[in-house]
């Protein structure tokens, strides 16, 4: 990691002054993943600032696999640990918002990984190795490095284009993918449901329909999602929040079913500043460049939103 006083360096990291990127100068597309691998990637994408200098926040979201064949930076936790980046990355699922700052020009591609997605993967906890930004091959194995590295070489070169080097991810991981219990899949599965059914979902009606028992419930969530039963629906309460809030559409009754979801309006701020990063106030306008792309229902795919409000919140890039 470099010195901030080097030429070069990251400049300085202090999240209350932290002046984010203009929406403007930020590129981002979604690729399709193959449908073989939907039950493990949610998304691909490619995204592009040329700026000298990128400032945005990560919300506390899934894990990655990334490639940045242009630019250096880090990331920074509330724990006061900052990781570095690489050519070739691994995101860990987050359990809080971390800004992360770049030198430019920036160009990452990656594939979002869904719970299931990352156990297969990497076959490591959520929960024992949250919140991480780490060179692929510490956890892949180097030949995780060497496939970034070659996808990140032709990018530059423009051999590849960027669906291409995303479509090589997804075969990277393809044949990579490590089985996962039946049983556990099913829990995944129940866990998702049951995360999309209530922005307060009630923790009984997840350990009812588990086909184990509430102890096991608690540590093989916490296992694949990184978070408690309890404690990840809070999370994706403030997400969800978020996403919604900053819907241009969102009616004075969803506002009023966003706010009854908070004890009260100082709470509300607090998780979202938590798990997003931001207050509710900063949540529209160009401030919110990768934030606005994070949190779209796309990569929520994981606690859709349900019934008529759920409509409302489809995003022109999902796809049918």
């Amino acid at each position: 990691m470099k010195n901030p006083d080097e030429p070069g360096a990251p400049r300085e990291r202090n999240r209350s002054d932290f002046a984010l990127t203009p929406q403007s100068l930020f590129q981002l597309d979604y690729i399709a993943a193959p449908p073989a691998l939907s039950d493990f990637i949610t998304t691909l994408y490619h995204f592009r600032c040329d700026a000298a200098l990128i400032r945005d926040i990560q919300p506390a979201a899934l894990g990655q696999l990334s490639i940045f064949p242009h630019g250096v930076g880090e990331m920074r936790f509330l724990d006061g640990r900052v990781d570095p980046s690489h050519e070739t990355n691994l995101l860990s699922p987050f359990s809080m918002a971390a800004p992360f700052v770049v030198d430019g020009p920036f160009h990452a591609i990656g594939a979002a990984l869904s719970p299931l997605g990352w156990a297969a993967l990497t076959g490591r906890s959520a929960a024992k190795f949250s919140d991480r930004f780490v060179r692929a091959g510490e956890w892949l194995g180097d030949e995780a490095d060497a496939m970034g590295g070659e996808l990140c070489a032709a990018y530059r070169s423009g051999e590849k284009s960027g669906r291409d080097c995303a479509l090589g991810l997804c075969d990277y991981i393809a044949a990579h993918l490590r089985p996962v219990k039946p049983r556990h899949i099913e829990l995944i599965h129940t866990t998702t449901r049951w995360l999309g059914s209530s922005l307060n979902p009630d923790l009984a009606q997840l350990n009812h329909e588990a086909s184990y028992s509430e102890r096991q419930v608690q540590r093989l969530v916490e296992r694949y999602f990184g978070l408690p039963p309890r404690a990840l629906a809070r999370k994706y309460r403030a997400l969800r929040a978020a996403a919604l809030m900053g819907l241009p559409q969102l009616s004075d009754e969803y506002e009023a079913q966003l706010g009854e979801a908070f004890y009260d309006q100082s709470h509300m701020i607090r998780e979202i500043s938590l798990f997003v990063g931001r207050t509710p106030a900063r949540l529209a306008g160009d401030e919110n460049p990768y934030l606005a792309e994070m949190l779209t229902p796309k990569n929520l795919r994981e606690v859709r939103i349900p019934g008529e409000l759920g409509n409302k919140a489809a995003h022109p890039l999902d796809e049918p």
